[in-house]
């Protein structure tokens, strides 16, 4: 189901491009266990309520029981990532990454905070993967021409 969705992604409108994706956060957050699904929605429900701590430590949970699950990581790194502890964010996010390498979630994380740390080539070469895997991302777009106009200047 995934690959004929990230097919559709990659040929979509700009108005089918937010529907495709939430198709593919969907199955993206079905762990395949009832109880991890649970730890991973009231994660969730914590980051709703900017509760980063009782985000993390349900993330953490899963991740305990689900390592190969990775919704938990990315999640866990957005929870970090509110946090200001980026370091740990980035961590999860790769190895999210080294479990699903097409989640343009955790790209997108990697672009954010490459940016906040003032590394515009890295975070340009993560939304150019971005755009990769959705090309009609209106956010990758936009970053794009931001950070090629920083990077690259009079080059492009």
């Amino acid at each position: 189901m995934l690959d004929g969705l990230f097919e559709d992604l990659r040929t979509a409108e700009p108005a089918e491009v937010d529907a495709i994706e939430g198709q593919i956060w969907t199955e993206w957050s079905k762990s395949g266990s009832a109880a991890m699904d649970l730890l991973l929605d009231r994660g969730r429900e914590a980051m709703d309520n900017l509760d980063t701590v009782a985000a993390i430590d349900h993330f953490s949970a899963l991740i305990d029981h689900a390592p190969g699950f990775a919704e938990a990581y990315n999640a866990r790194a957005t929870a970090f990532y509110v946090d200001g502890r980026y370091g740990e964010s980035l961590e999860d996010l790769r190895v999210a990454l080294s479990l699903n390498p097409r989640h343009f979630g955790a790209i997108t994380g990697l672009a954010i905070i490459f940016e906040d740390l003032e590394r515009p080539e890295e975070a340009l070469e993560a939304w150019y993967k971005v755009r990769e895997l959705s090309p009609g991302q209106p956010a990758a777009h936009d970053a794009i021409t931001r950070l090629e106009l920083q990077v690259l200047g009079s080059e492009i």
